[in-house]
């Protein structure tokens, strides 16, 4: 793995030359030192399913840990541990434990290195990364930490974004391995690869950004070859304002995904989304559709994905059913501001979905998610930097596809 990374890192070098590259807004932000951090979060999760005789409860807490170096000749460096530990109920199969009478909640206790990277700025709008770290890009439909979860999802990679050019950032990431939210201990804990991933993101004005990319999958492990894919897309996102007070919000995408190197199957499948919406006075409404396509055998698939943020928060459809999904859905969200009390800040977050097979005329069911949040005024409590406290609610009413499921989470979090 050090020869690896070695290598890639020398290749980076070489890369950056050529490319000159620039920084990813959310992947490679180069502040003034950080210093030690600390961000705790606990959290309980209850799950009602059908077919399963008992509820889960999990009380668990997460615990990140590390220092965030300054910039130094064009040099940072972060180092970040990760400790889940649980507390209370243990009634709840958290992947290792081998509690299989109760739910899932996919938060197996361990302490690991979360992130250990290397990066250098010094190149003209250059940056790259080399070592452990999260990789989101854009909405993280395709690529994203799972954070969601109390452990992360990260990458052994090298990144690399440029920005030279105005308007126009490229981003290049090459990852030999992929360490996923069940953790180092579980037999599915991590993925050996050679992943390449290219994102070219142009903002053409103010209300309108375009974005291509690719993506190839290539596993070295046998148990992962069937999510062996390479990945065309483009994605559209903007908004303009509809009078002084509305604006409209809109995004689409369409991707074409084939079987790639090793995997044993051979397919094509078409994704595509589109999602308006009008925000103004606090709120937001919004319509969806996003289907997966799927021929009965293989489907659309987005392993890497955080894919809580996606069809439902039930969590029923993590894996691209082989008939594929529609996923029809509206949302409506409201922020409360200018109140000047306690209640500032507070989000309530409404959404519904009916989720429906793409190749054939199977419904599948329907899910009704709804969320609070509020931030918590710490600022007179020691070295807390900030505070949230969040309640969130999925209940997936199934038809033709999986069992009831009924998830309910309450979760506090501080940063230090």
């Amino acid at each position: 793995m050090l020869k690896k990374s070695l290598v890639t890192g020398t290749a980076s070098v070489a890369l950056a030359s050529f490319f000159g590259a620039g920084a990813l807004p959310a992947q490679a932000e180069f502040l003034p030192s950080d210093g030690f951090y600390a961000d705790v979060r606990i959290r309980h999760e209850n799950v009602d399913q059908d077919g399963i005789a008992k509820e889960a409860n999990a009380n668990t807490i997460r615990t990140k840990f590390g220092y965030k170096s300054g910039v130094s000749n064009g040099f940072q460096f972060l180092v970040e541990g990760e400790d889940v530990a649980s507390i209370g109920s243990t009634k709840f199969n958290d992947t290792l434990n081998g509690k299989t009478m109760y739910p899932v909640v996919a938060d197996p206790v361990g302490t690991e290195l979360n992130q250990a990277w290397l990066a250098y700025s010094g190149f003209s709008d250059s940056v790259i990364k080399v070592g452990r770290q999260t990789v989101n890009l854009d909405n993280q439909r395709f690529v994203g930490s799972v954070g969601w979860r109390q452990n992360d999802q990260t990458h052994d990679a090298v990144l690399i974004s440029n920005n030279s050019i105005d308007n126009l950032t490229i981003s290049v990431v090459h990852s030999d391995k992929i360490r996923r939210i069940f953790g180092e201990d579980s037999p599915v804990g991590e993925i050996d690869t050679n992943t390449n991933i290219i994102n070219l993101s142009y903002k053409i004005s103010d209300s309108l950004t375009v974005t291509g990319y690719g993506l190839f999958l290539d596993h070295d492990d046998m148990a992962f070859y069937g999510l062996s894919s390479k990945t065309y897309g483009v994605r559209v996102t903007g908004n303009t304002a509809l009078n002084n007070d509305w604006s409209l919000v809109y995004e689409a995408e369409l991707a074409e995904q084939q079987d790639y190197k090793d995997n044993p199957t051979s397919y094509d499948a078409t994704y595509y989304h589109i999602a308006p919406a009008i925000k103004g006075k606090g709120w937001t409404f919004g319509i969806g559709y996003e289907s997966l396509e799927g021929d009965g055998t293989s489907s659309f698939k987005t392993p890497l994905a955080t894919l809580h943020k996606f069809n439902g928060w039930a969590d029923k459809f993590l894996v691209t059913p082989a008939g594929g999904l529609e996923d029809l859905y509206a949302k409506a969200v409201y922020v409360v501001k200018g109140q000047g009390n306690i209640l500032d800040g507070t989000k309530i977050v409404a959404m519904y979905h009916e989720f429906d097979a793409e190749d054939n005329s199977m419904n599948y069911g329907d899910e009704l998610d709804i969320a609070i949040s509020h931030p918590l005024n710490v600022a007179n409590i020691g070295f807390v930097k900030s505070g949230s406290i969040a309640l969130k609610y999925a209940d997936y009413d199934a038809d033709d596809f999986a069992t009831d499921t009924k998830k309910l989470w309450l979760t506090t979090q501080f940063k230090f």
